[in-house]
């Protein structure tokens, strides 16, 4: 694992270099000493470690999964009777009437070339350590996570500026690169940078979690490959088969007995199962997981013990939780209906009233028991401090691994050689075995694995259901260009020579 020591001083240089980086109408993305600086791969890793930080915004309650999340048929927030959670540019993502102006569309953007503009900067200064010749494999990672970076930027807006320097000329601002030429980039990226990291079979497992392995990077281009055609207009199915295979091959992955143990802070350094995460301890200033905070009723801090009330926003909805037969375990990581304390007590108001979950019936004034709450992140286990809890966030899981292998077998018509797969995903959780497949199967798996791992978005876009599909308080059909999500205004602002993805005012 990485040692908490490595990750404070990354926390500390990151604030420092991270403030020069978050507009690409700045002259200056980020600096570094390499004359003083890189002497050593700990000082290199310290800053590498910055990258994984400021790319986790990605899978937690940043913005850039906010953004996401909030589109998707499987995430809510309404605004609460008591005055809390409004919040109309949630509320227009929700409903796909977002715009230019769009506020969380406008602070991802930001957070997504923030992270890119970091790596830039680090990787330039890496390159120009006198200790190059023996931070290859650093580098490679460096130049994997901006790829990440990138693929977030491709996945959200599609056509997005280029920018691979630390330092931008203001009077020779970055236009827009098309999206096909950006999914070249990661691709190319991605592939060299597999060259030089270790595999997972040639370290350390538990030491070097939770650090990019090739396997990573094979996962990372296998769903990247799976949405080819969304990003490219060409379909690449056996490139996700074949970057699966290569995970798969290894022999050194398998499912965990239940969902829940990935995502348990006390048994995910030792996960058979996770492949990709990222690093949480607050009580040693190693960043956080705020999940329970945004997301349980305030009653949970008495069912859980919690040493804060938290502030009951983030929900789910009824279509999440009909996905879902009564026999899958999955399910229990849903709360609904009537709440109990752990020992099975009814979880009761002061005034001895149970707590009954129901799904949101008022987007702008919901009361407190609206909105079933999802319970990946669990209590139980986590250290504290204050309202932040210690589970690492997940990026990638081998389950993902099988589903993407079993979709792309399914797409070139092997139904036959993807029914095991789906099967063995389902098993785990105790689901009844498919006999048959069909593309709903496929994307209502995904659903029920993957409820709030940030894919869902990306998932129904490929499926077609973001545009079809009628939901909650999503009533109306969505147009076609929504897939992308506008740029924000400010960012047209700064730098006239990007361009407005169609379909939105310009």
């Amino acid at each position: 694992m990485l040692t908490y020591l490595k990750i404070l001083v990354s926390a500390l240089f990151i604030i420092m270099l991270a403030s020069g980086c978050t507009k690409l109408d700045e002259e200056k993305f980020g600096s570094l000493a390499p004359d003083t600086y890189y002497k050593g791969e700990a000082e290199a890793l310290s800053s590498v470690v910055g990258i994984y930080n400021l790319l986790s915004y990605n899978v937690d309650i940043g913005d850039p999964w906010r953004m996401k999340e909030y589109s998707t048929d499987e995430f809510i927030t309404p605004g609460r009777a008591s005055g809390g959670w409004y919040d109309q540019n949630n509320i227009d993502l929700l409903q796909h009437k977002e715009d230019k102006t769009n506020a969380t569309i406008a602070r991802a953007w930001s957070q997504i070339f923030q992270e890119i503009g970091t790596a830039n900067a680090v990787i330039e200064s890496l390159n120009a350590s006198p200790n190059k010749d023996n931070l290859k494999a650093l580098i490679a990672e460096a130049k994997a996570l901006r790829a990440y970076g990138y693929y977030y930027a491709m996945d959200n807006w599609g056509n997005v500026p280029l920018v691979t320097v630390a330092r931008i000329d203001p009077n020779n601002l970055p236009g827009t690169t098309p999206r096909a030429d950006i999914f070249k980039f990661i691709e190319t990226e991605m592939l060299a940078a597999i060259e030089d990291l270790p595999s997972v079979k040639n370290v350390d497992r538990k030491a070097y979690y939770p650090r990019f392995t090739k396997e990573s990077i094979y996962t990372a281009l296998a769903y990247m490959y799976l949405n080819a055609e969304v990003y490219t207009g060409t379909q690449q199915w056996q490139k996700a088969i074949d970057m699966c295979d290569k995970v798969i091959n290894t022999g050194a992955y398998s499912l965990m007995p239940a969902v829940l143990d990935n995502f348990s802070s006390p048994k995910q350094s030792t996960s058979t199962e996770i492949i990709s995460a990222f690093t949480k301890d607050p009580t040693k200033t190693a960043g956080n997981n705020q999940f329970i905070l945004y997301t349980q009723n305030g009653l949970d801090a008495l069912k859980y013990n919690l040493p804060f009330v938290p502030a009951n926003g983030y929900s789910t909805t009824q279509v999440s939780l009909d996905k879902y037969a009564n026999n899958d375990a999955r399910k229990t990581l849903i709360e609904y209906g009537p709440q109990y304390y752990l020992d099975g007590r009814p979880l009761t108001y002061t005034n001895g009233t149970q707590l009954v979950l129901v799904p949101v019936q008022d987007l702008l004034a919901a009361q407190d028991n609206e909105g079933y709450k999802v319970l990946k992140y669990t209590p139980v286990g986590a250290a504290w401090s204050g309202f932040n809890a210690d589970n690492d966030l997940v990026l990638e899981r081998y389950s993902n691994v099988l589903l993407i292998k079993a979709e792309a077998l399914f797409r070139l018509g092997s139904a036959g050689a993807a029914l095991p797969l789906v099967n063995q995903v389902r098993q785990r959780s105790g689901a009844t075995a498919l006999n048959a497949l069909t593309l709903q199967d496929l994307e209502d798996e995904r659903m029920r694995e993957f409820l709030w791992e940030g894919c869902r978005r990306t998932d129904m876009i490929r499926f077609g259901t973001y545009f079809t599909g009628t939901y909650a308080f999503k009533t109306t059909v969505t147009e076609k260009y929504r897939a992308l999500y506008p740029i924000p205004q400010e960012q047209l602002t700064n730098n006239p020579k990007l361009e407005q993805n169609p379909g939105y005012p310009k």
